[in-house]
Order: C-alpha cells, then sequence, then structure tokens
C-alpha cells in the first residue's frame, strides 16, 4: 500500500484508488502542511519536512496524514508486491507451526507481526539510521506452506527464498516457528557458500532427533551443520538457559567451534561490548542473523511456543541487533511469535520492531 503523489497540485494528484481518503485529506490542508519535495522521477515527497530520496524508494505513508487504523495490514504498511524483483530487501512471511515441539500458535506470527508493525515509523531515532531513503524495501507475503507436511514445506521455502535471492534481494523474515531456518540458509548457503550466524534464543536448536524426526523446531542449526551450510568458526549463540537433558545442554555447539553465550552471561549489563568481540568474530564474510523472540524474557515477550524465564530484555536484544551494523548480513528472521499467548499483541509488536532494526543495520543503509 503506497501512496504515490505524482503532482505538485495536490487537487490534481494521480493517486492510489485505496488512498482516496488521504488525497482528500491531503487537498483540505493549509498549505504550510502540505509542504512537498521533489525527487529526481519527477514525484513527490508527501511528508512535510522530510528529505526526499533522489532514487525511487517505497517510503511507508505517515501516520501524519494517513491513519494506521487504515488499510490492508503490510509489513510497516510498506507496497505489496509479488515478488523480490527490484527489491534490495523484502519482507517475507513463513506461516508454520508443525515443527514446534510444544505450544502451537507461530503459524499466526506474520499476520500478527504486521498488523502491530502499522506504529512503526520511517527513521530509527536512536540510530539516526534512514533505511527507505537507502534501500528499496517491500512486503512480497508469505511463502505458500503445507501445513499439513513439514517436509514438503522445507521444500517450498527453499525453492521461494532461491528466487528471493536470485533477485539479489536480501529476505527479512517473519515466521513461524524456527524449522524455517534450516531450508533459508539452504538457499542462502547455496548463493553464498557458508554463512556466519548470530543466533539470537533460548534454545540451541541442534537436537539431533525428537520423536524419531530429524526437522523441528529444534533442530535446524543440527541439521545446517551436517550440510556444510555455516562457516562454524563464525557462529554465536546468545541468550540460551533453561533445564535441559544433560549437564551441558550446549556441549555439542562449542564442540562444533560456536561460541555460546548463556543468559546468565548476559544479567545486568549491556550487550555492547559482547557484539564488539562478535563483530570481530565474523569478519567481513556473509553473515545470517536470527532471533528467535524467546530469547527474550517470557515477561517481555509471552506469546511464543517454548518460553524460559530469567531471559534477555528488550533492551539487549536491540543491542544485539545494532551490533549487527557493519556485518555483511544476507539475511535475517524473527521467529516464535504465537499470538494466542499473547492478547496484548505487545509479543508482535516486539517482533515488528525488531525486524525493523534488521533492515537498520543492513548493508548500504543511510545513516544521518
Amino acid at each position: 500500500m503506497f501512496l504515490i503523489l505524482r503532482n505538485v497540485n495536490l487537487r490534481r494528484a494521480v493517486v492510489s484508488p485505496s488512498f482516496g481518503a488521504a488525497a482528500d485529506f491531503f487537498s483540505s490542508q493549509p498549505p504550510q502542511t502540505r509542504t512537498l519535495h521533489r525527487n529526481k522521477r519527477g514525484g513527490v515527497c508527501t511528508s512535510p519536512n522530510r528529505k526526499c530520496s533522489g532514487r525511487p524508494y517505497n517510503v511507508p505513508p505517515s501516520a501524519e496524514f494517513v491513519a494506521r487504523v487504515s488499510g490492508i495490514p503490510t509489513m510497516a504498511k510498506l507496497p505489496h508486491q509479488e515478488t523480490a524483483d527490484g527489491l534490495d530487501a523484502a519482507f517475507v512471511g513463513v506461516p508454520i507451526d508443525t515443527g514446534t515441539s510444544n505450544r502451537p500458535g507461530a503459524r499466526f506470527g506474520p499476520r500478527q507481526i504486521r498488523v502491530e508493525s502499522a506504529l512503526l515509523r520511517a527513521y530509527n531515532s536512536g540510530t539516526r539510521a534512514a533505511p527507505y531513503e537507502s534501500l528499496m524495501v517491500a512486503d512480497i507475503g508469505d511463502v505458500n506452506v503445507n501445513v499439513y507436511d513439514l517436509k514438503d514445506t522445507c521444500r517450498r521455502i527453499r525453492e521461494a527464498y532461491r528466487k528471493i535471492l536470485a533477485a539479489g534481494c536480501i529476505p527479512l523474515t517473519m515466521g513461524g516457528d524456527h524449522t524455517i531456518a534450516y531450508p533459508i540458509l539452504q538457499a542462502v548457503a547455496e548463493k553464498n557458500g557458508p554463512v556466519g550466524l548470530v543466533h539470537v534464543d533460548a534454545h540451541a536448536d541442534t537436537s539431533d532427533v525428537v520423536l524419531g524426526e530429524k526437522i523441528g523446531h529444534g533442530t535446524p542449526f543440527r541439521r545446517c551443520v551436517e550440510e556444510g551450510l555455516l562457516d562454524c568458526s563464525r557462529v554465536v549463540q546468545i541468550g540460551l538457559r533453561g533445564s535441559g537433558y544433560s549437564p551441558d545442554s550446549y556441549e555439542w555447539s562449542r564442540a562444533q567451534g560456536f561460541r555460546v553465550v548463556q543468559a546468565e552471561e548476559c544479567w545486568f549489563k549491556s550487550l555492547a561490548p559482547l557484539m564488539a568481540e562478535v563483530r570481530g568474530q565474523m569478519g567481513s564474510g556473509p553473515v545470517y542473523l536470527s532471533f528467535d523472540i524467546d530469547a527474550l524474557d517470557p515477561g517481555f515477550a509471552p506469546g511464543t511456543g517454548t518460553p524460559e524465564i530469567a531471559g534477555l530484555t528488550p533492551i539487549q536484544g536491540v543491542e544485539i541487533i545494532r551490533g549487527c551494523r557493519g556485518l555483511n548480513l544476507v539475511g535475517c528472521d524473527l521467529v516464535e511469535v504465537s499470538p494466542p499467548y499473547d492478547t496484548t499483541g505487545n509479543t508482535a509488536l516486539t517482533g515488528a520492531n525488531l525486524l525493523f532494526e534488521m533492515m537498520c543495520v543492513l548493508p548500504k543503509v543511510k545513516y544521518y
């Protein structure tokens, strides 16, 4: 959903039919509230006192002029398009919870994240990032998953992400349970070779077999290691905690060369120093960021399938993502939001904000 005004005379503006009310609003306003800035392609920027890029980027309509509650929900009220063609980055949903072991509901995560994302604005006030002045971004909808067959769903995800990556687009994924990281990383590694991984989670997700199955939300990174998708010397797992099936639940991760940062190492401190070390570990090679919302303490994010107490704070979550600025990020995901377990919507709202932060640290994003 995107408002385009192609004529400085707003009473003769050409707009999408769905934005007729918005055009009427603009036309009715006094001149001082209708300040426009022409860009190099002849269009205009509708937000007053905003600098408009000379390149043709998608910019969500501002809530200063278009009510948040109006329109069809897309991520951040961005335009929707069918493919990743022409995009630098794309929000894409993978609505599955077929791989969950406890509470279901993550299949509704992408939809609720989109709804709550209406509160997002164009600029990052904390970092002064201006993603919509530097990246062409859109919402490309959801992968058409098979809710009856997890293995077929993985095939569908892998094929969908091959097309996204072939278009030169960085995927910003809304899950869905954490199973989806496996087929996504298959496609990512096919294009980039073995990648580094910043994995933020309450759980290592490195089990071999669960209830006789090798594919599920507790096994993706074991499968990724087996298939050579990860550069194990450039993997960090942050926020791991909870009771375990053995005295050292993370022995396997360490044996592969992963850096493991348990939640206890994060208590009562800023994670900015940790992320400086992580940037050194990741180097200049391609990196994938995978963020399970259950990394956060359930007091902040109760809407998830496998909650563990004594987790990270939202502030620490933001520090981790902002600490990825400068990395060669080739993809990101935010998974395991289960809206039925948080009727306030705050878990999905947190997820939407974390995805916005991910977009803000992608390569080539402009900062003021």
